[in-house]
């Protein structure tokens, strides 16, 4: 089975009780939100990523505050050719701060909108498993940048 490995730095960024989020679509067509950030690019600082990403997906030129931590996931996923692929996400939380820029939409990219949105709607919203895992890492900052299994 081939292995792949993908590493990504996404940042939280809260505002007066808001959290800045962008909405792409799942692989069936359906309105998903997303926390802003993606893929690092071969060579690229995780902090650059970030500010890279989250000026493509919003708008904002965001300063980065700090390391909240460490997702990882391992997962199985079907491929051409009748391959698998073992494929290993490792996602780094950042908190960020809005430095400059204005809110708007990206242009021909994974997503289709920014928003604020409500830290208390956000259990409502669709939305990726991600963003309930950095906001556990925002809110309980543990030392190790680790969350516990089976909390939440």
């Amino acid at each position: 089975m081939r292995r792949t490995l993908r590493v990504a730095a996404y940042a939280v960024v809260v505002r007066d009780g808001q959290l800045l989020l962008a909405r792409s679509r799942d692989d069936d067509g359906n309105p998903e939100w997303v926390l802003p950030g993606g893929g690092m690019e071969h060579g690229e600082d995780p902090c650059d990523t970030v500010r890279r990403e989250l000026e493509e997906e919003t708008g904002y030129l965001v300063e980065v505050t700090g390391f909240l931590g460490i997702d990882s996931g391992r997962r199985t996923l079907p491929r051409r050719f009748r391959r698998p692929v073992d494929h290993h996400g490792l996602r780094l939380v950042y908190e960020a701060r809005i430095a400059g820029g204005e809110l708007r939409d990206e242009v021909d990219g994974s997503t289709e909108l920014a928003a604020w949105q409500p830290l208390d709607a956000v259990p409502g919203l669709p939305r990726v498993g991600l963003i309930d895992t950095a906001l556990r890492l925002w809110r309980e900052r543990p030392p190790g940048g680790h969350l516990e299994a089976g909390r939440g």
